[in-house]
C-alpha cells in the first residue's frame, strides 16, 4: 500500500483507551505479536456487523485482540486458545483485570493436538486464527466443521511482511514459514467450499465465507 495512503488510514483509527494502550506499550516493550491498528481496526468493524454470537480464536497471547473484540461485542463470548503457559498466565490476569472473564474464557491447550475439547464448545459464527503460521491450513481443516452455516473464518498475517509473495525458488526455500503461507493463501482462493477475499492492511486479513448453494445468491 502506498505509505501516504497507510499513514492516512493509521491516523483516523480512533487512540486506544488507557487500558488497551497499556497493553500495546507491554506488547512492543515485550515483542508480543499483537493485531496491527488497521487491520485490528477492519476486523472489529466487520465483526461489528456480523454480530456473531460466539468466536473462536487460535493464539490468545496476552488476551489483546479477545480484549478488543469483547470490548465492540458486548454480547459475544470468546473462547480464545493459547498454548505458551506465561502468555495464557498474563492473558487471564488482564482478562480479569478488565472485568471480562464472563465472557472470554482461556484454554490453556495446543490448538492442534487440544481440539477435541475445543470443539466442544461450538459450533462457532466467527473463526480468527492468529496463532502459528506454518500451521493454518491445519488449523482450517480441523475447525472448519465447527463453524456456523453463516459463519466466517477470518486469518492474519496471511501476507506475511509480504514475503509469501515472493516467489522466487531461492527466498520460497529459505523462508519456510512464507513457503507456507503462500500456499495457505492458494489454498484458500482455491477452496471449492468457500469465498475468500484478502485485505491488505497490517499484515493481511482474509475472510472466508462458504460458498452458497442452490438456489439464486
Amino acid at each position: 500500500m502506498n505509505d501516504i495512503i497507510h499513514d492516512y488510514l493509521l491516523k483516523n483509527i480512533p487512540k486506544s483507551e488507557p487500558f488497551f494502550e497499556a497493553l500495546e506499550i507491554y506488547a512492543k516493550k515485550h515483542e508480543v505479536p499483537i493485531m496491527e491498528p488497521d487491520s485490528l481496526h477492519c476486523l472489529l468493524q466487520i465483526l461489528d456487523i456480523q454480530k456473531p454470537k460466539r468466536i473462536l480464536e487460535l493464539g490468545t497471547a496476552i488476551g489483546y485482540s479477545a480484549l478488543k473484540m469483547a470490548d465492540k461485542l458486548p454480547n459475544t463470548q470468546i473462547i480464545t486458545i493459547e498454548r505458551d503457559e506465561e502468555r495464557y498466565q498474563q492473558a487471564i490476569h488482564n482478562i480479569a483485570r478488565y472485568g471480562a472473564t464472563d465472557r472470554i474464557k482461556v484454554i490453556l491447550t495446543d490448538a492442534l493436538e487440544g481440539s477435541e475439547e475445543i470443539l466442544a464448545y461450538g459450533p462457532f459464527d466467527a473463526i480468527f486464527i492468529d496463532a502459528a503460521k506454518a500451521q493454518y491450513e491445519k488449523f482450517f481443516h480441523i475447525y472448519t466443521d465447527s463453524l456456523a452455516p453463516d459463519g466466517v473464518i477470518y486469518s492474519d498475517n496471511v501476507l506475511f511482511k509480504g514475503l509469501a509473495l515472493d516467489i522466487s525458488p531461492e527466498k520460497q526455500r529459505k523462508l519456510r514459514v512464507a513457503r507456507k503461507m503462500r500456499h495457505f493463501n492458494d489454498f484458500l482462493v482455491t477452496h471449492p467450499d468457500f469465498d475468500t477475499t484478502t485485505i491488505p492492511l497490517g499484515d493481511g486479513l482474509s475472510i472466508s465465507k462458504r460458498k452458497k448453494t442452490g438456489g439464486k445468491s
